[in-house]
């Protein structure tokens, strides 16, 4: 219901060694070499600020940011440990820093539309407009209503097909801890449906 398709996993070379350690190695000695690692994760990166700040423009401007700050932080990036600290695990705590911060400063411009919603006539329901019959809207819709913990599991777990490892990294949680956040988050949307088939 919530991942998608990939054409190829991606392997972890022998010992456990970042798939990246090459490219990132060339990209210290280059930093116009930090153009493959960009055209690897843009799309990961991107779908990542989209689900968790659900407009595209707000996604590219973050997706920049992410990139820029990572291209001028990469000489002090240190792989550390089999799967703690991979390249792709530190570019996503950079997002995940850069979405709450994105998140921060929304909620301090953003004003309440309450007179707005007083002319709205009150059988309409704005939640429930666009893709009200679709299951795949709704449980979208069911995700982006759960705590920003739960939310952003669920999304690196199905959306970016990361392992709970992974997740708990970007997380700064155990791996117990995150696999606690999405059975939650699970059921949570899993309720949430059904409520909305109930009614």
């Amino acid at each position: 219901m919530f991942g998608r398709t990939r054409t190829e996993p991606e392997r972890r070379p022998p010992g456990g060694a970042d798939v990246d350690r090459a490219a990132v190695a060339a990209a210290k000695r280059h930093p116009q070499r930090f153009a493959v690692l960009y055209r690897k994760y843009l799309p990961q990166v991107y779908s990542f600020a989209f689900y968790e700040l659900g407009n595209h423009h707000d996604a590219e401007d973050l997706t920049e940011r992410v990139f820029l700050s990572a291209l001028s932080a990469l000489p002090r990036f240190e792989e550390r440990g089999v799967g703690a600290s991979t390249f792709r695990v530190w570019l996503f705590r950079i997002a995940r820093n850069a979405i709450s911060n994105q998140r921060r400063a929304l909620a301090r411009r953003r004003e309440a539309p309450a007179a707005l919603a007083e002319h709205l006539p009150s059988e309409i329901d704005p939640d429930r407009l666009t893709l009200r019959n679709e299951e795949h809207g709704q449980a979208w819709r069911a995700v982006a209503r759960l705590p920003a913990d739960r939310r952003r599991a669920i999304i690196l777990r199905f959306v970016e097909e990361m392992s709970t490892a992974e997740i708990a990294a970007i997380m700064g949680r155990s791996e117990g801890a995150v696999r606690v956040l999405i059975h939650r988050a699970l059921r949570s949307v899993a309720r949430d449906l059904g409520r909305g088939s109930a009614s």
